[in-house]
């Protein structure tokens, strides 16, 4: 059975957590990137990952891409969709550009990841694919209403894929982080950044670890009868209905 697992957007934050702790477990693992080279050579000298260059809403360079990742290492048999980018700003505001750079990287990307992998998952018989969602895609964000429907349409397109391929022996599931401590959210103003931590009951930001850990749940064996499940990891920030 092939042990190869890759995470989109792999070279920072939460998918570098993701990407190391699947490879801690003996997956051989590959990372994609899009625009940050410091990072992803960085990356790549530290954990000893492969990293891969594509932009993951370009459905021809994902077949390319994956069809490389696949020749280096073999058949990926576990994929983490995790790329994604914010272009915020409130609506009456937004831009046309604004709104589809976010729906192309955060959801087209599901599509042009996924569907690369899924007939070869179908034939083996064996597949794990973990969708990073976000708490903002479950309650909605001020500012964010292009981001907010893009991580609410990765969860449908979770559950829909999960009926389709689970007498396949694929499972498919998604996690919705809270905030994290990350790159992004440090950037934030200290005040702002305050208010955030005010608003989680835990009192404090997540770890990008405690994001990686459930992945690498999901992608297991123990995990083989959960599909079409939506994983909220978020401090108590918000507490969905099933």
């Amino acid at each position: 059975m092939s042990n190869v697992a890759l995470v989109s957007g792999g070279t920072r934050g939460i998918g570098a957590a993701v990407a190391r702790a699947l490879a801690a477990e003996g997956r051989r693992v590959a990372v994609t990137y899009h625009g940050d080279e410091a990072a992803a050579a960085r990356f790549k000298q530290e954990a000893g990952i492969p990293v891969y260059r594509w932009d993951v809403a370009d459905e021809s360079a994902c077949r390319a891409g994956i069809e490389q990742v696949e020749a280096d290492l073999g058949p990926v048999s576990i994929l983490v969709n995790n790329a994604g980018i914010t272009r915020d700003g409130m609506f009456h505001r937004m831009t046309w550009d604004q709104w589809r750079a976010v729906l192309s990287t955060n959801l087209d990307s599901m599509f042009a990841m996924t569907r690369v992998v899924i007939e070869g998952m179908r034939e083996r018989r064996f597949g794990r694919i973990v969708n990073i969602s976000s708490i903002n895609g479950q309650k909605g964000q001020v500012g964010q209403t292009n981001y907010s429907a893009a991580k609410a349409g990765v969860i449908g397109f979770t559950k829909a894929l999960a009926l389709e391929n689970a007498s396949r022996g694929v499972t498919v599931n998604a996690v919705c982080p809270g905030y994290v401590n990350t790159d992004m959210v440090a950037a934030v103003a200290e005040e702002v950044r305050a208010g955030i931590v005010a608003g989680i009951p835990l009192g404090r930001l997540g770890d990008v670890e405690e994001i990686a850990q459930a992945v690498c749940y999901l992608t297991s064996e123990k995990a083989a009868f959960c599909t079409g499940s939506v994983l909220t990891i978020n401090g108590g920030q918000y507490i969905a209905n099933g």
